[in-house]
């Protein structure tokens, strides 16, 4: 059986549709619905079925992909780190959004880089969710963190943790309101202060008011840094009010940098995921990485 056509069957497996796979292999679609037909031909039986919005695997196809995608898997990884190099020291690419990356995930995978008997060298990167979950889909990541849960087959997400966001400024600002107990109604008080967002579009203000508020901002955004860390900065320094997760503001808030403006009973919450492609975790230093990761968040809090 020829590898290229069990190669273009599991990425259409894992991605649910022609087109998607065309996309990811560099094929034109009747390429690979000319390569599925091939291998339909020689194994006598159908694939996939065809539907409106993509295809969904037969039985058959459902037991192939199960036998062939880990070992196709390996060849890969042989293929890329090539027979001579030490195959116990492997390279994990990481991506996820820039704070929680490097607050929490690289720290803990860190201590796997170490001689422990499976170690791995480790990559990378930063991005939103749609940047990370379309270079996982396209094999330029093994694990992604995203906020956003990703559709379809092509990639399988656990939920890693909850992160609480809280409404922070400096100690000054709380004077001017008086109170860390705001009511709803209170809203338009805070509503002529000035914010502090990663983006004009203000998403944690925003999400903050309509969870907590049932309301929107009034306000426009008065300082606009594309890092959250960099919003916590200008908190700090007295710029405003700006709504960060918490695990961010601890060592400020336990230094009196920045004080809590409000504090509900049911804080607002983002949740967020680990990310792999199908069939991936059937990779040992990948699964291990996840396993390791789940394991951490549980102290997170």
């Amino acid at each position: 059986m020829d590898l290229a056509l069990l190669r273009t069957f599991v990425t259409v497996h894992r991605a649910g549709s022609f087109t998607r796979a065309a996309a990811l292999l560099g094929l034109s679609q009747p390429a690979v619905t000319s390569q599925i037909r091939t291998l339909e031909r020689q194994l006598g039986r159908p694939l996939f079925l065809r539907q409106a919005r993509g295809v969904t695997p037969t039985t058959m196809g459902d037991e192939l992909a199960h036998k062939a995608a880990p070992h196709l898997d390996a060849l890969v990884e042989i293929a890329e780190t090539g027979p001579d190099n030490d195959s116990s020291l492997r390279t994990l690419h990481l991506a996820g959004p820039p704070e929680f990356t490097a607050e929490r995930a690289l720290p803990a995978l860190t201590e796997l880089t170490g001689d422990d008997g499976q170690p791995f060298a480790l990559r990378a990167s930063f991005g939103n969710a749609e940047e990370t979950l379309e270079g996982l889909a396209a094999g330029h990541h093994d694990l992604a963190i995203s906020t956003a849960r990703p559709r379809g087959a092509l990639l399988t997400a656990t939920t890693l943790c909850d992160e609480e966001h809280t409404l922070v400024a400096a100690p000054r600002w709380a004077e001017q309101i008086g109170s860390a107990n705001l009511d709803p109604k209170d809203a338009p008080t805070l509503d002529d202060l000035p914010l502090i967002e990663v983006h004009e579009s203000l998403p944690f203000v925003s999400r903050y008011w309509a969870s907590v508020f049932d309301s929107r901002p009034a306000a426009s955004g008065t300082v606009i840094v594309p890092d959250l860390r960099a919003v916590l900065a200008c908190a700090s320094a007295g710029a405003g009010l700006a709504v960060l997760p918490r695990y961010l503001c601890v060592p400020a808030l336990e230094r009196g940098e920045v004080v809590p403006l409000h504090e509900p009973a049911v804080p607002p919450l983002r949740t967020y995921f680990l990310v792999v492609r199908t069939g991936t975790l059937a990779m040992p230093h990948i699964a291990r990485a996840h396993e390791w990761l789940h394991r951490a968040a549980t102290g997170w809090g």
